[in-house]
């Protein structure tokens, strides 16, 4: 940016992501969107306050974006540039250190994904219609923002598209006004969120309310109507798996869930804050994706409530998730954890031992492998404590850092207190070392009365 001084990266996986500066409180993202030409215009509202003085301030907006105009602090116009992703931004006045920084950003353009060495994340158009799926930085395909995980605020999001189409963004729904032949959406999601699990998501959907209305958490359904018996099938047992996760691992984090099933097909569900989205394909009549219902569903907890302060340590939101896939089963009348998990281990076993859990590197922290090696640090660590004990301090563990960022050492350091063994061998062994563990016996603790 023709600055004077080099900046360590804020994360080495993703070393062009996130800014330094300022914090975000709150993003006012007031979007018009339209679905024949996949055109999007925006007016992004960003507060924050700085925390050093500085001439100028970088946001995340990819250059598929056109900016026409920059305010800062009370309307005054801004100098910036925009190259390489960055929108850098030049305000009038010096803003010291603890002041308030707040930027109003005009843009548009035809909105793509952002490319990267996990394919396309981010803003995509449908056969009809569009979705986002931004993990793990590909918010700055719709929005200028601070686009990193450990940058949590407060969102409203309004969104104008055409009538026929209804349009879903996180939180919960304070307004809807239709005028002519364009309707406008405007939710709130009050609990910080990470810019990745921002999202918006438009198509020729129905909404329906699922498990009846006497359920503690309200979930609703909003999918295409020539699959809504499908859905009533498929994803009858979430309410069950809600009770059972809610039981577990502590009280759902948010107001309400929402499940999408997007008219065209989708290569895996994705997660974001209060919503999880699937394709056409998981939704088969057959339940042949339970077990991702499961995954996604607790991502609510771990990932969205709980997210990872840096990359490297995906797999406090892979591992659980996929771990909370084979507690629903164990508590379903399925396989047992352990029965799934020693499978696992098994089929691991066939697999090259050359991935690090606890820092797999960039290209590699969504390889199976750091899901189910996950999954499996969290089995042996039950293994070694017994159900209650593990069970209490997976709880105290989602109640101690609600809505907050965290990191593995908090994750162990926690873990530490429950026990008066040593766990460090556990961690070298599970989540530093490349060769894979064997898992202790199964005692009898485990799995035993927790059905």
């Amino acid at each position: 940016m023709g600055d004077k001084f080099y900046e360590a990266p804020i994360d080495d996986y993703l070393p062009q992501n996130g800014n330094r500066g300022y914090r975000v409180s709150r993003y006012e993202l007031d979007l018009t969107y339209k679905v024949a030409s996949n055109r999007l215009s925006g007016r992004a509202e960003i507060t924050a306050v700085t925390t050093a003085a500085r001439p100028r301030f970088a946001f995340d907006l990819s250059q598929a974006l056109t900016v026409s105009k920059v305010l800062v602090n009370g309307g005054k116009v801004a100098k910036y540039t925009h190259q390489r992703g960055k929108l850098t931004i030049t305000p009038q006045q010096k803003i010291p250190a603890g002041g308030a920084l707040s930027v109003v950003v005009q843009y548009a353009g035809v909105p793509k994904p952002v490319r990267g060495p996990w394919g396309e994340v981010g803003w995509e158009e449908l056969t009809e219609g569009a979705l986002v799926a931004s993990q793990p930085n590909g918010a700055a395909s719709w929005f200028p923002c601070d686009d990193h995980p450990s940058s949590k605020a407060s969102y409203r999001i309004s969104i104008t598209t055409d009538s026929p189409y209804y349009a879903l963004a996180n939180g919960t729904l304070v307004r809807k006004q239709t005028k002519a032949s364009q309707t406008t959406w405007v939710y709130e999601q009050p609990e910080p969120m990470s810019s990745y699990l921002a999202t918006i998501q438009i198509g020729p959907y129905r909404r329906h309310r699922v498990g009846g209305t006497h359920a503690a958490i309200p979930m609703q359904a909003v999918v295409p109507a020539r699959l809504r018996a499908n859905f009533e099938h498929d994803f009858a047992r979430q309410p069950q798996m809600m009770e059972v996760f809610t039981e577990k691992f502590g009280p759902y984090p948010f107001a309400g869930y929402t499940v999408v099933v997007t008219d065209d097909d989708l290569e895996i569900p994705i997660e974001a804050q209060g919503i999880s989205v699937f394709g056409a394909n998981h939704c088969d009549g057959r339940r042949g994706s339970e077990r991702l219902v499961a995954h996604e569903l607790a991502h609510q907890w771990f990932g969205n409530s709980l997210t990872l302060r840096q990359w490297r340590d995906i797999w406090l939101h892979e591992g659980f998730a996929c771990y909370a896939e084979w507690i629903w089963s164990e508590a379903s009348g399925g396989p047992t954890a352990d029965q799934l998990a020693r499978a696992a281990r098994h089929n691991l076993t066939r697999q090259p031992q050359d991935i690090v859990v606890g820092d797999p590197g960039a290209t590699r922290m969504f390889d199976d492998r750091v899901y189910k090696r996950g999954a499996l640090t969290l089995h042996a660590l039950r293994l070694e404590l017994g159900d209650k004990t593990f069970f209490t301090l997976i709880r105290e563990w989602v109640h101690r850092y609600r809505h907050a960022s965290v990191t593995t050492e908090e994750f162990t350091d926690l873990a530490g207190h429950y026990t008066a063994i040593p766990l460090r061998p556990l961690w070298d062994a599970w989540l530093h070392s490349e060769t894979l563990p064997q898992l202790p016996p199964h005692g009898g603790q485990v799995g035993s009365g927790s059905r």
